[in-house]
């Protein structure tokens, strides 16, 4: 299967070079040609574990992989979950479920493609008989980064450099990149938000001048975001995964429809539920859930995405995202496909900061998507009333897919069958879950941990525990244009 770039100047014949190269040439993201059916697979999902999910979903797309070898390493990443199990589903009441995707190595739904990265990275190199050594460059509003560096901790002929907001993730959050073990690994701070980190990692990419420095020394580079086809593909497959097991447990039969509600920056883990209704999941309606960072909000309202407004910084810092990235598929596809247009409209967004939908596209996504957002207090606000009502304790990103899913309802007076994709674990962000349930204020992370277990009897993750004993080994703090020479300067600390 061929895949292409948004913006129309880069073809690859393969999953796999697409991988190894992680962003196109031109500047734009890859997508496959076409979409693989799945719909009459998903019976014989049913009897499959997650892993072999897993593997007939990214299978699909990734036909030049062995597809032995691929479930092998889909059980490797896998089986590092907890009780084995990389996408339980929860439920809550009536037509309403948790999909709970944060019990892996670093307690983030990004470790469910951040496990397996490496293998397709890696192998995706080697199918597309490159030899150079891997420079890993990722930019990160919180988890993407930790998962990342231990998703590739000591990976063969590949090293990582993450960068993130100085002042932009959680105590928690921030401790875990810090901590990162491995020789292989670097960790930068940026003087900035989010937006600053992808915004300096991406042009690093497209920066001839440093690509060519890099070769000399028999490097290239690849990205771990969800830019990447590698990060993204991974993802699809818990979409049907959940499905299948609403099915296995009678609350749905085969063909209902369900709904999705996803708390959402980037856009990446939305796309992925997109592109799995693209395939034949039997999906209702994709529910985008955003924090004060309501960019997305208002694109899904009036069909313009402005993103010259005010940056904040919220309680739920890994949707603190101005400029949502892998929307750019998303235009692409309901423009038709149209390369030429979807190069322009990411010109107006760099160089005005906005761009706007046709009349027909805007109703093509009405149809697809609704949109919501939740603000600081009835973040908090929901956190406590889910515990109070079910017992059940929200993280900061989760609770703003709950109220907005609650907006949804209200809206549309609908009850379908309603899956909610829990992304973090309540441990990373313990002051302000804490704070929530109780209206007591800790700042120290690790006591409002011991607090929060206190008051709600959930078990603190071995992750957390035994953070507070682990060595800082990154304090680096860059401008923004500085962080080529960071990598830089990392790589010739590798000789």
């Amino acid at each position: 299967m061929k895949f292409y770039s948004t913006r129309g100047k880069s073809v690859y014949e393969n999953a796999a070079a697409a991988i190894a190269k992680g962003l196109a040439e031109d500047g734009g993201l890859f997508v496959p040609e076409t979409f693989p059916c799945l719909k009459e697979s998903l019976a014989n999902m049913l009897e499959m574990d997650y892993a072999e999910r897993a593997c007939l979903v990214i299978h699909s797309f990734l036909q030049e992989y062995d597809k032995i070898e691929l479930l092998d390493a889909c059980k490797k990443a896998y089986g590092r979950f907890e009780d084995n199990d990389a996408a339980p589903v929860c439920k809550i009441d009536e037509n309403l479920f948790i999909l709970e995707l944060f019990h892996g190595p670093t307690l983030a739904f990004k470790d469910i493609a951040l496990t397996l990265l490496p293998y397709l990275l890696r192998k995706g190199s080697d199918i597309s008989g490159i030899k150079e050594k891997i420079m890993v460059l990722v930019a990160t509003s919180g988890d993407t980064g930790k998962a990342a560096l231990e998703g590739f901790m000591n990976a063969n002929g590949i090293d990582i450099n993450v960068f993130y907001p100085s002042q932009g993730v959680s105590d928690m959050q921030k401790l875990q990149m810090c901590t990162q073990e491995g020789e292989n690994v670097n960790v930068v701070a940026v003087n900035g938000n989010f937006d600053d980190c992808q915004t300096a990692v991406k042009k690093l990419f497209t920066d001839d001048k440093f690509v060519a420095e890099l070769k000399e020394q028999n490097i290239i580079l690849s990205s771990a975001n969800s830019i990447n086809f590698g990060r993204l593909v991974p993802q699809i497959a818990y979409y049907f995964s959940a499905y299948c097991d609403l099915v296995n447990c009678g609350e749905i039969k085969m063909g209902d429809k369900v709904n999705f509600v996803v708390p959402t920056g980037n856009f990446g883990n939305i796309l992925a539920g997109y592109y799995a209704k693209l395939m034949g999941l039997p999906v209702e309606k994709l529910i985008c859930a955003s924090n004060d960072n309501n960019v997305l909000t208002e694109f899904f309202a009036d069909g313009t995405y402005d993103a010259n407004r005010e940056f904040f910084k919220t309680v739920s810092p890994s949707m603190d995202i101005l400029i949502s990235s892998n929307l750019e598929r998303l235009i692409f596809e309901i423009s038709g496909r149209n390369a030429d247009l979807t190069r322009e409209r990411m010109e107006e967004l760099k160089k005005q900061g906005k761009y706007a939908l046709s009349d027909g596209e805007k109703t093509a996504i009405d149809k697809e998507f609704f949109a919501g957002y939740c603000d600081e207090e009835d973040c908090l606000n929901t956190i406590a009333d889910f515990f109070d009502e079910y017992g059940y304790v929200l993280d900061t990103h989760t609770a703003v897919a709950v109220n907005v899913n609650e907006q949804y309802l209200a809206y549309t007076g609908e009850n379908a069958p309603t899956v909610i994709l829990s992304t973090a674990s309540p441990y990373k962000f313990p002051q302000s879950v804490y704070g929530a349930i109780t209206g007591k204020k800790i700042n120290d992370a690790f006591s409002a941990a011991y607090k929060l277990f206190d008051e709600s009897a959930a078990p603190i993750p071995e992750q957390i525990s035994t953070l507070k004993s682990k060595t800082v080994r990154f304090k680096k703090v860059v401008e923004k244009n500085e962080t080529g020479d960071a990598v830089k300067e990392f790589i010739a600390s590798r000789k």
